[in-house]
């Protein structure tokens, strides 16, 4: 009951009318001044430069997410202009108004998210410069919706670079140190060239949706991946069963049950749900920095730990489907097979066979080359850390192992000329860096460690250009009105009397 009036309040912040404009515009300028008194964005310093007649990018960063606009920022603030290339129609970039179904985010409101340390870039501020004060004491957590609506008005004010419905189909990094990245926009396919590319790809950054072996052949009218765009309304009357029991399990659960499903059948292998999120233990400073210099072993048994122990579904997402009267838990449950009988589904588990209209799989995400033809030149090359650690018997861990194997700039590893020029800001990168490229906690962090390493990356390699700019800089501190030559001779004298 306390969840549904909290759900009403926040969907009343989100869809009344907001406080004058004046309140968003107040901190516009003061953002505007805070920006100026931190000296952002920095003079530009990288020479343009241009390879067979055409420009090259300095920073080309794919995905215009959360994790691509903090970047934008900071890599602002070290004085380089990326730009950034989406799929996504303008305001539909990541998946908060798309394929995300829960009400609200999991994590606490009071993380600053990608503000970059610059208060009035917050959330907090955005917020209450609409809502007031008041209104965030009471606020719980930050509908799913409104984070969207902030990740827009952040767009804006940090005058983000983005290209909106450019599809990237091939990338080609060169000897000579230039990435060349095929981009389709308008049915036309052109070729750009940047110094350094940036994979800003999200969760599944470097793969897609887990399909489970017993879901290959079924026939996709029955069924769907959790992570899937499609209308919910279209399962009114219909009895669902939906694979497993972490958050997006509950939140399709709950959004087929609010448009309507006759009945939703969570199946659920294990027989106890997990009830500590262990995540949350390991988000302390030391390990947010210091994840990258941590040896092999102890890199591997943390992720491998966190893995394993899974992540519970929030608290508020459980109670949204446990309060509908039509939803069953099936704990004990895993599934076996699937087939099609006539119109229906059936579905057989370790507790007997479920006669469906229609399947939910929400079984995550796995790394996955095959499912990311964009990259598969690059695929074969990159280094991963199968190659790199063999962990104890009991610590296998796929996820881990195909994880690819980062250098200490996120970049790819492997024996393809120019490949140490991508940069792998998604999720995939946790096993190298930690949670910092792309989670809300710590992606200021993680945005923050790759454009202070890109700048230092491009000063060591224009080294001889800087070098010369060294020497030929001659702007005059003093113009030689500043003083008058004394007579030395005469000063002596003085001095002996």
């Amino acid at each position: 009951q306390a969840l549904l009036v909290f759900w009403v309040l926040a969907m009343s912040i989100s869809t009344s009318t907001a406080a004058p404009a004046s309140g968003l515009a107040a901190l516009e300028e003061r953002l505007r001044d805070d920006l100026l008194t931190l000296g952002w964005p920095a003079k530009a310093w990288i020479t343009p430069t241009s390879r067979k007649g055409q420009p090259v990018h300095d920073v080309i960063v794919i995905g215009a997410g959360q994790a691509g606009l903090a970047l934008n920022v900071a890599l602002q603030q070290v004085g380089i202009k990326p730009v950034l290339l989406d799929q996504s129609p303008l305001n539909f970039e990541g998946p908060w108004a798309t394929t995300a179904r829960m009400e609200t985010l999991r994590s606490p409101k009071e993380l600053t998210g990608p503000a970059m340390g610059i208060p009035s870039l917050s959330f907090r501020a955005w917020f209450i410069a609409q809502f007031g004060i008041e209104t965030w004491t009471a606020l719980d957590k930050i509908p799913r919706l409104q984070w969207m609506d902030y990740l827009r008005w952040y767009r804006r004010v940090t005058a983000a670079d983005v290209r909106n419905g450019h599809e990237v189909i091939a990338v080609r990094p060169q000897a000579d140190g230039v990435v060349e990245v095929d981009v389709k926009a308008n049915n036309v396919i052109a070729t750009w060239q940047s110094r350094r590319l940036v994979l800003a790809t999200g969760r599944d950054g470097l793969g897609g949706a887990t399909i489970p072996a017993f879901m290959q052949g079924v026939d996709k009218r029955f069924w769907a991946h959790s992570s899937d765009e499609m209308d919910y309304a279209t399962l009114a009357g219909k009895h669902l069963g939906v694979v497993g029991a972490g958050a997006s399990a509950m939140d399709s659960a709950a959004t087929a049950l609010e448009n309507g499903a006759a009945s939703v059948d969570l199946l659920i292998r294990r027989k106890q749900l997990p009830q500590i999120n262990k995540s949350k233990g390991s988000g302390v400073p030391g390990l947010t920095h210091g994840q990258y210099l941590l040896p092999d072993e102890w890199k591997w048994r943390i992720r491998h730990y966190i893995n394993a122990q899974q992540v519970p579904p929030p608290h508020g997402s459980t109670l949204r489907v446990s309060r509908h009267e039509n939803a069953f838990f099936n704990l004990g449950c895993a599934v076996q097979s699937a087939t099609v009988v006539g119109d229906k589904l059936h579905v057989q588990t370790t507790a007997g066979v479920f006669v469906l209209d229609f399947l939910i799989i929400s079984t995550g995400f796995a790394i996955d080359w095959s499912l990311r033809p964009e990259f598969a030149d690059i695929a074969p090359h990159v280094k991963l850390w199968n190659s790199r650690f063999t962990p104890e018997a009991g610590d296998e861990d796929a996820e881990l192992s195909a994880s690819p194997d980062l250098g200490p700039l996120f970049e790819f590893q492997g024996d393809l000329p120019g490949l140490d020029h991508i940069h792998c800001f998604c999720y995939p990168a946790a096993l190298s860096h930690g949670t910092v490229s792309g989670d809300i906690p710590a992606i200021s962090d993680g945005a923050r460690k790759l454009a202070q390493g890109l700048a230092s990356l491009f000063y060591r390699d224009d080294i001889e250009q800087h070098f010369a700019k060294l020497q030929a800089y001659a702007e005059p501190e003093l113009d030689g009105s500043e003083w008058t030559a004394a007579d030395s001779a005469t000063r002596i004298q003085q001095l002996q009397q």
